[in-house]
């Protein structure tokens, strides 16, 4: 038996999560069961616990998208009993069961190996939200970016993605400006690497106009909608833009003109489907750029029993930096 956070649907469609004792027969299949140490809490974790967006499908089910441990059992070649592993992404916690649990059992095909010199506590301080800011840095570097090129932009700078995005841009030798509508983050995002701070209301809506001042060589946009639509006028000759998340909205009303004038691209980040290669690819830039120190000063560790309430503050925009849930 194990401790999990399973969520119901009830016969009116209201979604509830409760701390079960799970048996491990339960588990769906998979060639790797995984004795999980720590998860983290992320947006999409959110939605899940909330029953939002039509993530999940079946209920029962256990959430959590993310998770690292030790292998317990395996057949597959690929892994044996005893290693340290990492997973992220393929719909795990949406579709097949998730990390909020003691054990879970996945593909092989799914883990990729614990990075050398990685905690499986640090490794859920990166997480999804990490994996998908340095998935959108590689973009920005594959398409030109360079530390000499002017200022790169990270909005929802205090949230997961941008918090980790400040941390990698600045150890790579870049200048950061950070948004945010929390004025009170303002500190930590500077320790983070930030060198200015500017506040949501004075990007989050467009002019009107086609094209503004230019002022950044790139950017890491969480938020999506209005904002993402007004920055992509700002962005300067040749920039890019990494869209990684829609906590603004889905809705993206803009004109064609930054990208036919001024050759702007805007490039998507997917780290949910993300090829093996490139997972590996990520995992060792943050392995080699990621600070320890800083990483630190974004854990919030929690318990599996605080996860719910959790979930429901990260929808709000009230959970700063990363969560890490300790699991066993």
């Amino acid at each position: 038996m194990s401790q999990a956070i399973q969520i119901d649907k009830d016969a009116d469609g209201n979604v509830s999560a409760a701390l079960i004792e799970l048996d491990s027969s339960r588990l769906p299949e998979g060639d790797v069961l995984v004795d999980v140490e720590y998860s983290t809490l992320n947006y999409k974790d959110g939605l899940v616990l909330g029953g939002l967006g039509g993530l999940v499908r079946q209920y029962p089910h256990i959430p959590g998208i993310d998770f690292a441990g030790t292998v317990a059992e395996s057949s597959s070649d690929q892994y044996s009993k005893g290693d340290a592993v990492v997973l992220t992404g393929w719909r795990v916690g949406e579709t097949h069961w998730g990390g909020y649990a003691s054990q879970a059992r996945v593909k092989s095909e799914w883990l990729v190996p614990l990075p050398t010199g990685l905690s499986t506590r640090h490794a859920m301080a990166v997480g999804t939200a990490g994996m998908a800011a340095m998935l959108g840095i590689l973009a920005l570097e594959e398409n030109g970016l360079k530390a000499e090129h002017g200022p790169v932009l990270v909005t929802g700078a205090a949230g997961g993605v941008g918090s980790i995005a400040c941390a990698l841009l600045s150890a790579s030798g870049y200048e950061v400006e950070a948004v945010t509508g929390r004025p009170k983050t303002a500190d930590h995002l500077r320790f983070l690497g930030a060198s200015k701070i500017i506040d949501r209301t004075e990007v989050e809506s467009p002019n009107g106009k086609p094209l503004n001042k230019e002022r950044w060589a790139g950017c890491i946009d969480s938020v999506g909608g209005a904002m993402l639509a007004n920055i992509l006028t700002q962005i300067r000759y040749d920039g890019s833009v990494a869209a990684i998340g829609l906590a603004g909205g889905a809705q993206l009303d803009t004109t064609v003109i930054p990208f036919l004038l001024r050759g702007v691209k805007l490039l998507g980040i997917d780290s949910v489907m993300c090829p093996y290669e490139k997972r590996l690819a990520a995992w060792k830039r943050l392995q080699s750029d990621i600070s320890t120190d800083k990483l630190e000063q974004m854990i919030n560790e929690v318990s599996l029993a605080d996860v719910p309430a959790l979930g429901r503050q990260i929808i709000k925009g009230e959970v700063q930096g990363r969560t890490v849930v300790k699991v066993s």
